[in-house]
């Protein structure tokens, strides 16, 4: 009997460990696409990227206003600056009457637009303007004459008009002898000779003796 009993008991089989809660909430790796969990995370990311894109934008509309303002500053200040144009000085130093042969000498005509011309009894300064309309003649060696190259007018090696439009002979400097023995010109102080009137080129000041 006892055998029999034990014989009916049958063993009921081990059930399996109860497995551990998952926690519903946490994802291991990188979130699907579509998920809640994607999306938070693209918007930390998204978030980041669109403040530092602010910033740089602030920081060039920032450099723009402040050039802006700048150049305004500059134009307004300019404004009030007195226009100046700066020419050369009108009274200068030549070097000694010995310096000059007879003839033409150029070497000032690019500073300061004059010839010295020295004849066997004086020395005379001539300003390189035509009296025409006021352009540069150029000297002629070897032609012995000024050539006025706007017009065609024509002056002896004294500047003395003898052909072309030019009504007078061209201007002559004021000069002096310095304390130190230099010539001193002075081309605010021109010598004329008028059409139609006497000659101002033997006046005092518009030539040295010899």
């Amino acid at each position: 009997m006892a055998d029999t009993e034990k014989a009916d008991v049958v063993a009921e089989p081990a059930k399996p460990a109860a497995k551990p809660a998952v926690d519903a909430t946490k994802y291991v790796g990188t979130p699907a696409v579509g998920t809640s969990k994607a999306a938070a995370a693209a918007g930390v990311s998204g978030t980041a990227s669109s403040t530092e894109i602010d910033r740089h934008r602030r920081r060039f509309t920032w450099a723009l206003v402040t050039g802006f303002l700048a150049a305004w500053f500059l134009a307004f200040f300019r404004f009030f600056l007195p226009r100046v144009l700066f020419e050369p000085n009108t009274v200068f130093k030549i070097g000694f009457p010995s310096d000059y042969a007879l003839g033409i000498d150029e070497k000032w005509l690019q500073q300061y637009r004059i010839w010295v011309d020295r004849t066997p009894d004086r020395l005379f300064v001539i300003y390189a303007r035509c009296t025409h309309l006021g352009c540069t003649p150029d000297w002629k060696p070897a032609e012995n004459k000024f050539k006025c190259p706007c017009h065609g007018s024509g002056y002896d090696s004294e500047g003395i008009n003898f052909e072309g439009p030019a009504p007078r002979p061209m201007d002559r400097a004021r000069i002096e002898l310095a304390p130190d023995g230099q010539i001193v010109v002075n081309t605010a102080i021109l010598y004329q000779w008028p059409k139609g009137q006497p000659s101002h080129f033997n006046d005092s000041g518009a030539y040295l003796p010899g």
